[in-house]
């Protein structure tokens, strides 16, 4: 259902995709075959921590995004499809990866979107395995997929990549996977979210009996907090898997996240780095958060029977997307090389705060380009 936007939205929106390509093309050209993360002073080249391996997938997925939309807008250029096939076609060896808890992020950003254009068998065969691999971090004690950080941890984080499990268990009509898919949700609903719609970013459980011991984190504020990111995290997350499994109750955690995230973002829809930080604090905003909330909302408002709360998230969104693409893209700093500004990867490692990073540019893209494609 296309809903009302401003003819300035329109050009403000198409103009940040142009611009969006336009620094991809840069990255591509001043650091060829290179995977970021964060930058340094707006610099994708830098040395510095990583934490954790898990970005590959978005400079290819964006990749794929802009030549969807050429293709829809009818544009013989080549150029991204090269590219988009150049930088996923290394990706393929993570298949097999149980180091990470992230194949839903790499595979689900490059391989599907790849094998939606092509249908080639062998497309779909990676990401089966992906989501099998996937698969083999689920903890039977405790009913959830464990995180990189250790057996008895379960990361919010999770329910963006358990979406590759239930497209595997579509796929082979293995009931086992679903399952998997199915409890972990449960979990995580049960156990990281809280009843006003909050979420922790992580939880830690006894291994012998498979009890939640307490609530933690490694990225926001404090335990009992509810870190930005993770709740954009779980708004988009459970709005996946209830399309995967038509759950209700996925889409009814979906909605509470949303509405705790209206309710407690910043009356532009960028929200301070963590939702519960103090005042002093609060300054720091997260543009990855509000990109993340937004192509969530997008998403989130298509599931719903009552057109009343989808028009409410879809004029959110509109919202979050004008205020980003408004005040916070990098166009007047000739030096920055990333496209959104403002982004915090980890605040307490002191890791890409206040920078650009890859997954604040791949779903502001990705939010765009669901705008620009109801739109016409």
């Amino acid at each position: 259902m296309i809903q009302f936007v401003l003819d300035t939205d329109r050009q403000l929106f198409e103009d940040a995709f142009q611009f969006a390509q336009q620094q991809v093309r840069k990255l591509i050209e001043n650091h060829p075959d290179f995977y970021p993360m964060y930058t340094v002073e707006g610099r994708w080249k830098h040395e510095g921590q990583v934490w954790a391996n898990w970005c590959d997938g978005f400079l290819p997925g964006m990749m794929w995004i802009f030549h969807k939309r050429n293709v829809a807008l009818a544009s013989a250029d080549k150029y991204w499809l090269e590219q988009a096939i150049r930088y996923t076609t290394p990706l393929a060896p993570r298949q097999h990866n149980g180091d990470v808890h992230d194949l839903g992020f790499i595979f689900m950003s490059t391989y599907y979107r790849w094998h939606r254009l092509t249908q080639d068998p062998k497309l779909k065969d990676a990401l089966i395995a992906a989501g099998k691999t996937e698969a083999l971090r689920f903890k039977e004690n405790g009913q959830y997929l464990r995180s990189f950080i250790g057996e008895n941890s379960l990361f919010i984080d999770v329910m963006m990549d358990v979406g590759i499990i239930f497209y595997a268990a579509r796929e082979t009509g293995d009931r086992r996977l679903r399952d998997i898919a199915l409890r972990h949700c449960l979990t995580t609903r049960r156990v990281l979210v809280r009843g006003d719609g909050s979420t922790a970013q992580e939880g830690i459980f006894d291994l012998q009996t498979g009890e939640l011991l307490r609530q933690s984190t490694q990225q926001g504020y404090r335990g009992d907090s509810c870190w930005s990111r993770g709740l954009c995290w779980a708004l988009y997350g459970f709005s996946l898997s209830y399309e995967y499994s038509r759950d209700p109750r996925f889409l009814e955690t979906a909605e509470a996240c949303a509405d705790y995230f209206i309710a407690h973002s910043n009356s532009d829809g960028v929200p301070p780095w963590d939702l519960n930080a103090p005042p002093e604090s609060r300054r720091l905003l997260d543009t990855s958060a509000a990109a993340i909330a937004a192509s969530g909302l997008l998403r989130l408002c298509r599931l719903l029977q009552d057109p009343v709360k989808g028009h409410h998230y879809w004029s959110t969104a509109i919202r979050i997307l004008r205020t980003l693409c408004e005040q916070h893209l990098a166009r007047k700093d000739k030096k920055w090389e990333g496209i959104l500004k403002g982004g915090v990867y980890h605040l307490p490692k002191e890791l890409g705060v206040d920078e650009s990073v890859m997954w604040g540019e791949y779903f502001l893209v990705e939010s765009l380009e669901q705008v620009l494609q109801q739109l016409g």
